[in-house]
């Protein structure tokens, strides 16, 4: 018996704005319905045949708490019946939303699934809910773990601490941290002026293309200070605090067959593996080699690669333990570029990987991004 297949009929993302950008004063719940009533359009489907919309999104308080995919939904004016479910996967979890969304097609009890994810950084800033429970007298995540501590020490648990370690342990010298920083923005300016981004976003609030690229200014970067003292990364080697939100259909074969759509790709792979939480950005690393074992693909058989740039050093130390082909890899720019609105980026980077697979005719095309915590998602399309 065949194995049931997960679809993807279309996907749709608002451009990326900037901290305190032309999306800043957008509600996160006006954000995630612009998307899904734009997917809605798009796709022609009855809204009402959708089973579940299911968003990603980070530090769940203010105009995000409340189950801000439930929220968007209807804010979208869709029907009632449809539910909403957001979760929480840190970075990956508009990624992790696609793969429940295509378990859920391929387990058979759904047929119609919104997957995406949304985040206003700039009204809700990055850790909010963490450090407004601190404002109430609560630890953060870790403080007073009598296992955690155990286990890791006090080790810091930071971004930006895994970085340095990353930087380290595979030598990666400022200067190549530098230019790979730079060359995104050099790939970005250049899709974007090609148009390449055009027909994938769906423009809000008079912004109708992603803010963060700029033209590159070696002096300027070169005189910036290190995130930590003695360090090498620089906040020009990270991705850049952003707001957004993106939507894909996902469909299963009776979906297809009862709507007359078309789809534009299959899932053909899903995972997430984890690695060490205080290296914290290693894991695309070992949830790549997992992909791939268990697809019989290799790194040679995908065509084009999206790994978010969460900094530059995740990137450089994954190209150099997977040997894949730097030209298949963010071909249009990345996060250091085009920004990383956290819950919203994995929906954006399959949005857009969708697109350049489409125009390169590329058959595979694997997606994959580190998470708080020391997780990896990775997720492999078949273009159709």
């Amino acid at each position: 018996m065949a194995a049931a297949q997960a679809y993807l009929i279309d996907a749709v993302r608002t451009p990326v704005g900037k901290r305190n950008g032309g999306l800043a004063a957008v509600h996160s719940a006006d954000l995630g319905a612009h998307v899904l009533s734009a997917l809605m359009e798009r796709t022609g489907i009855d809204p009402a045949a959708v089973d579940e919309v299911i968003l990603g999104c980070l530090d769940q308080i203010g105009p995000q708490g409340m189950d801000v995919a439930r929220t968007a939904w209807l804010a979208a004016g869709l029907p009632e019946t449809t539910p909403g479910t957001t979760i929480d996967r840190q970075c990956g979890s508009s990624q992790q939303a696609l793969s429940y969304a295509a378990q859920a097609v391929m387990s058979g009890t759904s047929d119609l699934v919104v997957a995406g994810g949304v985040q206003n950084m700039s009204t809700i800033p990055m850790m909010y809910a963490t450090t407004a429970a601190a404002g109430f007298g609560h630890p953060d995540p870790f403080s007073g773990s009598v296992g955690w501590v155990r286990r890791y020490g006090d080790a810091p648990v930071s971004q930006f601490h895994g970085a340095e370690l990353i930087a380290e342990k595979w030598a990666l010298t400022r200067e190549a941290l530098t230019d790979f920083s730079l060359s995104s923005h050099v790939k970005a300016l250049s899709a974007q002026a090609a148009g390449f981004f055009d027909a994938e976003i769906a423009p809000l609030a008079g912004v109708s293309a992603d803010e963060g690229p700029r033209q590159p200014n070696r002096a300027k970067v070169d005189s910036l200070p290190p995130i930590t003292a003695g360090g090498r990364i620089t906040a020009a080697m990270a991705s850049q605090i952003s707001d957004g939100a993106a939507a894909i259909l996902v469909a299963s074969e009776r979906a297809v067959a009862q709507h007359g759509l078309t789809p534009r790709a299959r899932v053909h792979h899903i995972s997430a593996r984890g690695d060490d939480p205080i290296l914290m950005l290693t894991a695309p690393i070992p949830a790549t080699a997992h992909a791939l074992a268990r697809t019989g693909l290799s790194i040679d058989d995908i065509d084009l690669i999206e790994i978010n740039e969460a900094f530059a050093p995740v990137v450089l130390a994954w190209l150099a333990e997977t040997g894949a082909d730097p030209d298949r890899v963010n071909v249009n720019g990345g996060a250091i570029a085009l920004g990383h609105p956290l819950g919203a980026t994995g929906a954006r980077l399959t949005t857009s990987l969708l697109g350049e697979m489409e125009r390169r005719g590329a058959r595979y095309g694997l997606q994959t991004m580190c998470e708080a915590g020391g997780q990896a998602n990775v997720t492999i399309l078949e273009r159709l």
